[in-house]
């Protein structure tokens, strides 16, 4: 069998291609993630990018102005707070050590076995003091890390003003690669969309918004070390089926047993009320309902997320699982092959 001059061609071209796409991923392997991040970023503040373009009316100034509006409301504080939240990990890890839990889980619980006391007890120190020394461990990597994040950062604001930009380009990019028929694509876009709205919007803004509000409020009611707990309390409200009460309910009883049972009522009533109706005033408000990712879903995804991308998996996880549920419910109803057909 004769091999003809195009298909010689053709597996030249193939090859070339292969070698090209391996390549480019080796290059862009160490800066995926923030090239992520940035793009990520980009669609959570486009709505602003959009109000911001229709007052400058030019498009450079437009998305510098929002960079530079996140570097001041998002990068400059969490760069002063860092060293904060470093001394009051220290403080919380070294708190721990000191303090009897059993004792206090035995006036919380006076009619539990000794048994459950215990157990309660060992949970307690081993959660509160692992987690406080993970963030200990991030911080101190990220200070000595210092010359690669400013890198990595670098890329992140480089992608995010690019893509707010030139997003009209990116779109159609994406349009003119898409393997997808244009009416599918369509439909598809919408899903993702929605998908992606309701786990940036419906989770992690709402969740941060949360936790930021509890923080507030053991600022106002006197909780030590609040500003480390805010910490957690961000981390625990963006979590599906957890919350900001995994925070606030050991904060109340804190305060309640070292005397100061009118902060404990007054922040207790903070949070239940206040708190705790955040989300459900923001989410319908941001996302609508039907639009919603099932709860597991994302909390599955955030945890395996965190364990193979880091923090920025809480958000790369939930996307994943859900894409690929979306595609899997068009294989099950038979119409995923429509959508590579030709109209």
């Amino acid at each position: 069998m004769t091999i003809s001059s195009q298909e010689i061609r053709r597996v030249f071209v193939l090859s070339l291609i292969l070698i090209l796409v391996i390549l480019s991923f080796m290059v862009l392997k160490p800066i995926i993630l923030s090239i992520i991040t940035g793009l990520i970023l980009a669609y959570a503040f486009f709505p602003i990018y959009k109000k911001t373009y229709k007052i400058l009316k030019e498009k450079n100034t437009s998305a510098l102005a929002v960079c530079f509006m996140i570097f001041l409301v998002v990068f400059i504080p969490i760069w002063f707070i860092i060293p904060t939240i470093m001394r009051q990990a220290y403080g919380l890890f070294s708190a721990v050590q000191n303090i009897h839990i059993a004792g206090l889980i035995s006036k919380v619980f006076p009619t539990a076995s000794d048994q459950f006391q215990k157990e309660l007890a060992s949970i307690i120190i081993s959660f509160i003091g692992d987690t406080t020394s993970t963030i200990l461990d991030y911080m101190t990597n990220f200070l000595f890390n210092l010359p690669s994040v400013l890198l990595q950062a670098a890329v992140v604001v480089f992608v995010f003003f690019f893509a707010l930009r030139d997003n009209d380009k990116l779109k159609e990019f994406a349009e003119g690669i898409s393997p997808f028929r244009k009416d599918k694509a369509r439909i598809l876009v919408k899903k993702f969309k929605e998908i992606t709205s309701s786990v940036v919007f419906g989770y992690i803004i709402v969740g941060v918004i949360q936790g930021i509000a509890t923080g507030i409020g053991m600022i106002l009611f006197g909780v030590p070390n609040a500003f480390m707990l805010t910490l957690l309390a961000i981390f625990t409200s963006i979590l599906p089926m957890v919350g900001p009460w995994f925070i606030w309910i050991p904060a109340t009883i804190y305060l309640f047993l070292n005397g100061s049972p009118g902060a404990a009522i007054g922040f207790m009533l903070y949070s239940a009320l206040f708190v705790s109706s955040i989300d459900n005033i923001l989410r319908p408000y941001i996302v609508a309902r039907k639009t919603g990712t099932s709860s597991v879903i994302v909390l599955i995804g955030m945890i395996g997320g965190l364990f193979l991308f880091g923090i920025l998996g809480i958000i790369l996880g939930p996307l994943i699982l859900s894409y690929l549920i979306l595609f899997l419910k068009a294989y099950k109803d038979k119409t995923l092959s429509d959508m590579f057909s030709t109209v």
